[in-house]
């Protein structure tokens, strides 16, 4: 089954609120084994409504809409709908009664526009609002097939959930469901790993593969339709098992999670610690890895050396090394290495990342903007030093250095560095 997902609401078109509710619509309707090909949005205006009406008629079997059920004149796709259809409009009685028992519970005067909100396309089938008042519609006319739904999503979710999924059940009967495995890479770009996995994405039918690019991240979502979690679980695996041969270096999770989720989880498997020294960064690899619940059995601390006076005081790096004629200066892979073996040296963990580099918008020490150096030094083994020549605004530069940073340490953890 084809499925339209129609948002209305003018505040939508004028970029006031986000639509939300497309997108966990689209989710939902493609569990239900239904697919969604397209999303309008549309202006709370009566013609403008019904143009969309039978526009998503000629392209889909369900039309989905969310908004418009309110109690306001400018709430109008009941109205439209019905309009279009050649339909009347009738007064659901529960509905009603629970909205003037609402207003007498609250000791207020009824407000005769609410009646708006207990009113039905003529032979719908009505879907119970459990956290508002307007109730929802279904119903099939011609072969089309039509779901009306409040906009607020506090209200919308619960009724899509509940009466809203029994009743598209009921109408699409037995059907596949979608099934997918999230992939995320790091330490390549979408380009990267589009070239290592190409003849896979073109050839791609079933299981289909669609990657989604993050700073300094890659996502690719393997799906397939089938009847049971065994049943997909099958037709993934020969597809699953060749992009894991091809991707090993990159491939760190086979579950929608950042990078720093899954070295908390390595590093608190392996009963390890890591310290971070970061300079142009300015603590935002500290800020990820506190973000990850229990990240203090193996994240210990670090120290943000954005001066040359803080990186010699606090992390031991020679004055003669960051500063004078011959110098290799504040970015540079020496830097790197001392801030690093600084680090681990002052609370002995077992690693320690270092970041320094330049990340502007204007150079440094004639070096270039996006130039960054990454340390990372481990207990009984050699400092190692990584130079990167990073592209993008000075945010874009911080972001993709600290992931490479995090990426670093994910090889070192897993012996693949």
């Amino acid at each position: 089954m084809r499925a339209e997902i129609i948002a209305v609401g003018t505040e939508l078109l004028l970029g006031q609120i986000v639509n939300t509710n497309a997108q966990y619509l689209s989710r939902g309707l493609a569990e239900l084994g239904i697919d969604v090909y397209y999303q309008t949005v549309v202006g709370d205006n009566e013609e403008r409504l019904k143009q969309a009406i039978a526009i998503g008629r000629e392209r889909a079997d369900l039309l989905v809409f969310t908004g418009g059920l309110g109690p306001t004149m400018d709430d109008l796709t009941r109205d439209a709908l019905a309009a279009y259809l050649g339909r009347g409009i009738v007064l659901h009685e529960p509905t009603m009664n629970k909205i003037t028992e609402m207003f007498a519970s609250r000791g207020g005067s009824f407000v005769e526009s609410n009646r708006r909100q207990a009113l039905l396309v003529e032979g719908a089938t009505p879907l119970r609002n459990d956290t508002g008042l307007a109730v929802g519609n279904a119903l099939s006319v011609d072969g089309t097939h039509y779901l009306l739904l409040p906009g607020p999503p506090r209200e919308m979710k619960p009724m899509f959930q509940n009466d809203g999924s029994t009743w598209l059940k009921q109408i699409v009967g037995p059907a596949e469901t979608l099934h997918s495995v999230m992939l995320k890479f790091a330490g390549i770009g979408e380009s990267g790993l589009e070239d290592l996995l190409i003849d896979l994405i073109r050839a791609q039918a079933d299981p289909t593969i669609a990657p989604y690019a993050q700073e300094g991240e890659v996502t690719i979502r393997v799906s397939t339709k089938a009847s049971s979690e065994q049943e997909a679980a099958s037709k993934l695996e020969g597809t699953l098992i060749e992009i894991r041969k091809r991707t090993e270096a990159h491939l760190y999770a086979e579950e929608n999670i950042p990078i720093e989720v899954a070295i908390i989880r390595l590093l608190t498997a392996q009963r390890r610690t890591v310290t971070l020294a970061e300079s142009c960064t300015g603590g935002m690899v500290s800020q990820l890895m506190t973000t990850v619940p229990g990240s203090a059995d193996a994240f210990v601390g670090g120290v943000v050396s954005y001066s040359n006076q803080l990186k010699h005081l606090a992390l031991n790096v020679p004055m003669s090394m960051l500063e004078g004629t011959d110098a290799p200066g504040a970015v540079s892979g020496e830097t790197a290495i001392a801030m690093a073996e600084g680090m681990r040296a002052t609370v002995d963990s077992d690693f320690a990342i270092s970041i320094t580099g330049v990340a502007g918008p204007a150079s440094s020490e004639g070096k270039p903007v996006g130039l960054v150096y990454i340390g990372i030094a481990e207990r009984n083994k050699v400092t190692r030093v990584e130079q990167l020549q990073l592209s993008g605004d000075r945010e874009g530069i911080r972001i993709r250095a600290a992931k490479r940073a995090l990426y670093t340490l994910w090889l070192a953890l897993t012996g693949r560095g």
